[in-house]
């Protein structure tokens, strides 16, 4: 199989959105997730949707994903009206620059999972009805919903047959949890696959995005990802995603020709 090799834009965060299309083109990603902060941003500014869905037509590029919905999970009241607001501008924004997913983050604290897998069940008609789908994502650093296990509990509590999450290395790793978990999922559970590396210090407890690493700078067993992958069936990209300060201050044109080179290494590992 060959993977369509993606850029989250995270990666190089700092960076004004469409020069982050064209770096991300010129580098020879195939595919790129944006955020939505970037794009508000980008808007607020004097830009325009039209703008970004042109750069992204001219580059070539498929968007894989926008990120991200926030407090849709199992807030109340007031602040579940907002959120659930929030939710559909950011669904349609995403629909309107041709995004097939976008990521929908879990709680922080203690999760109501009974509430939550209702909840992502009306996200999923709503983003039915708008035309995109919303990705149930596990974060390893959240006090709950922090596997793969945790978000097919949600998938399966939904009962949706749009159901499904985001797989990520460091998730995986900082939740506590193994890559075997990823032939728990079907292929249509799994939105994208983000890429990255894993470090064996600080403790794993201890680690946030900042411990994220190039891929084949670490721990993880990046190859037996790929590979668990192809076994489930999965066709969409892999797509760097960094969140370093230090890459922020840098190059962004050096930072994406590096994470391309070790992504491509991994990947020609497959299946030797």
């Amino acid at each position: 199989m060959a993977f369509q090799l993606s850029l989250n834009t995270s990666t190089i965060r700092t960076t004004p959105i469409l020069d982050k299309i064209r770096i991300a083109a010129d580098v020879g990603f195939t595919a790129i997730e944006l955020w939505h902060d970037d794009i508000d941003q980008f808007v607020s500014c004097g830009g325009s949707l039209e703008e970004i869905s042109t750069e992204l037509s001219r580059s070539g590029l498929t968007l894989a994903t926008t990120i991200y919905l926030g407090d849709w999970f199992d807030s109340q009241g007031e602040s579940f009206k907002r959120a659930w607001q929030e939710c559909r501008r950011r669904m349609e924004q995403s629909a309107q620059l041709g995004s097939r997913y976008i990521i929908a983050g879990p709680p922080g604290g203690e999760a109501d999972y009974q509430l939550g897998a209702s909840r992502y069940r009306e996200l999923l008609e709503l983003g039915k009805e708008i035309g995109v789908t919303p990705a149930m994502e596990f974060l390893g650093f959240v006090d709950q919903l922090n596997t793969i296990e945790d978000a097919i509990s949600i998938i399966e509590g939904a009962d949706h047959p749009l159901g499904c999450t985001v797989l990520d290395p460091f998730h995986i790793y900082r939740g506590g949890g193994t890559v075997e978990s990823i032939a728990k999922l079907t292929q249509s559970q799994i939105a994208i696959a983000h890429f990255m590396d894993t470090l064996d210090s600080p403790q794993r407890e201890q680690q946030h995005d900042a411990h994220r690493a190039y891929p084949g700078d670490g721990c993880f067993d990046l190859v037996r990802y790929l590979t668990l992958l192809e076994l489930v069936g999965y066709e969409g990209p892999i797509s760097l995603e960094l969140f370093r300060e230090d890459l922020w201050a840098a190059d962004p044109v050096a930072v994406c020709q590096t994470g391309f080179r070790k992504m491509q290494a991994v990947v020609d590992q497959v299946g030797h």
